[in-house]
């Protein structure tokens, strides 16, 4: 059987990097290679997501697509069993859609929605993709991320699809402190128009975000003026509750 020495190369460099962060100089002597070859494919494999620098330093460590690959991104089937019943409660008590969204490379995955109880619905989103910095969802998975994925993430063009959709790196990274600030995010006609939603991060058993949490529709009634806060609330609180039960707790 043949052999492909760069992804044997590549796997080595990860292994070397399986128990913490270290620098160039030891993935070079652990995996037996140059200096500069193990530095070559380092940069490599960061342009992938498969490996980070650690904020402020030079040492590497396995980055944030391995570690939604490794997860099988928290089982997708039991993520949903999970939050589904917190969805029905927070759709019930909101009176419009929630859904579940997990991070799939540069795009969000919608594994899950409850419809609205009202008459006029928005459309079920479950099963699409859709690029980050365009849904509320997004933009939380965004302002989790590590200074260098989010870099990385930033440095390929951001398609518009309405006017009101953040295409400007500044204004998006504006848009972000404010979601970390905040504890969610609005977004309010940037994917389709017509739509406006708010979503809250959902941290796995490690504390890092794995999913999150949602509620949209339509913007002549969505949302209702002066309930802003309350409705940003619920979606933090039933984000809460989900990751305590990913957790293991009740």
């Amino acid at each position: 059987m043949s052999r492909v020495q760069s992804i044997e190369r590549a796997f080595a460099v990860l292994g070397a990097l399986a128990d913490g962060p270290v620098g160039v100089t030891d993935v070079a002597g652990r995996v037996g290679l140059a200096k500069s070859t193990a530095a070559r494919m380092l940069a490599s494999l960061e342009r992938e997501g498969a490996v980070e620098q650690v904020p402020g330093e030079t040492r590497y460590r396995l980055g944030p697509r391995i570690t939604t690959l490794a997860s099988g991104r928290i089982e997708t089937r039991g993520l949903v069993a999970i939050a589904h019943p917190t969805l029905a409660d927070l759709a019930a008590q909101t009176g419009e859609a929630t859904g579940l969204s997990v991070p799939d490379g540069r795009t969000v995955h919608y594994v899950d929605q409850v419809d609205s109880p009202n008459p006029v619905q928005v459309r079920d989103w479950t099963g699409s993709r859709i690029p980050m910095h365009a849904v509320s969802s997004g933009q939380v998975f965004l302002a989790h991320l590590s200074p260098s994925a989010l870099a990385r993430f930033l440095a390929q063009p951001l398609e518009q699809f309405t006017p009101r959709t953040l295409t400007d790196a500044g204004a998006l990274l504006e848009r972000l402190r404010e979601v970390r600030r905040d504890g969610h995010g609005w977004v309010r006609e940037e994917f389709a128009e017509g739509i406006a939603s708010v979503a809250a991060p959902i941290a796995g058993p490690d504390g890092e975000v794995v999913a999150a949490v949602h509620i949209h529709g339509p913007v002549y009634r969505f949302p209702a003026p002066g309930s802003e806060a309350a409705l940003a609330a619920a979606v933090r609180a039933a984000a809460a509750r989900i990751g305590t039960r990913l957790r293991g707790g009740s």
